[in-house]
Parts: structure tokens; C-alpha cells; sequence
């Protein structure tokens, strides 16, 4: 399958053909390239990772909510520190995986 390149906004079409018109800005098909092998590649590998890093993200979220919980329910101070721990990384882990997908975005490592 190939991909497909709006030249006005960026949007990225998968297909045989270009859409008739772009759905996130409305150009017109001839507005579309077809992306080289290589960078279609790129593209593929890109979203998988991607994928995996708004994964992680969501995770960390809910790693946080747990954390939270654990703080306020306060059962003994080993617990406590577990928890504090898990929050204190998970702060980290999250913000890391944005960046990474910041940084992808930057380079045209997204689609």
C-alpha cells in the first residue's frame, strides 16, 4: 500500500491513489506525492513506535492514579514510599515518551 503526502498540510493518506481531496484541508489530489520507499518506511516504523510511546503514556497515567491512592491511603511508611516512588517515576517515564514523540514529530517521523 502505498502513502500519500498532502503538500499543503502534511496530512498522510494510505492507498493505491491519493483521496480526492485531502480530508484534514481539503486540497485537491494533485496536491498529493507519493511518498519514496524509504521515507513510507520510515513512516510505518514510526507509527509503530509511536504507538508504543502514547501507550507508555497512558499507562504512566494510570500507574499515577494507583500511586495517588496509595499515598492517601497511608497504611505504613514502606508503603507510602513505594508509592511516592511509582508516582515520582512515572511523572518521569511520561514526560520522557512526549518528548521522544515531540522529538519524532520534529524529524517527520510520524504519520
Amino acid at each position: 500500500m502505498k502513502l500519500w503526502r498532502c503538500g499543503v498540510c502534511g496530512y498522510i493518506h494510505d492507498g493505491e491513489n491519493p483521496p480526492e481531496k485531502c480530508p484534514k484541508c481539503g486540497a485537491p489530489k494533485e496536491k498529493f506525492s507519493a511518498l519514496e520507499e524509504a521515507e513510507a518506511n520510515l513512516v510505518h516504523r514510526s507509527r509503530f513506535t509511536n504507538n508504543l510511546q502514547c501507550r507508555l503514556i497512558a499507562l504512566m497515567d494510570e500507574v499515577l492514579k494507583l500511586a495517588e491512592a496509595g499515598i492517601e491511603d497511608d497504611l505504613d511508611p514502606p508503603c507510602v514510599s513505594l508509592f511516592k516512588y511509582a508516582d515520582e517515576h512515572a511523572r518521569i517515564i511520561g514526560q520522557a515518551a512526549k518528548a521522544e514523540i515531540r522529538g519524532h514529530m520534529g524529524k517527520g517521523k510520524w504519520g
